[in-house]
């Protein structure tokens, strides 16, 4: 995922009053996999090589945005 995405989500915890580790709970996930996806890098939270592939050659880019935008 990118950065924007990142940023949005750890708002949204934030403004929820939730941490990583809350997150995770609610996943069913470990903290430390929550981190890794958050916190980018090779493995964590990227998006799949197709996919990149598809977005980058229509110009596109993923964002995130509240269920309750309207």
């Amino acid at each position: 995922m990118n950065d924007d995405i990142r940023a949005e989500v750890d708002a949204r915890l934030k403004a929820k009053g939730m941490s990583r580790a809350d997150l995770a709970r609610t996943l069913s996930k470990t903290p430390q996999e929550i981190s890794r996806a958050l916190n980018g890098g090779a493995r964590g939270g990227s998006i799949p090589p197709l996919w990149a592939a598809i977005l980058e050659a229509l110009d596109l880019e993923l964002t995130a945005q509240s269920k309750d935008h309207e």
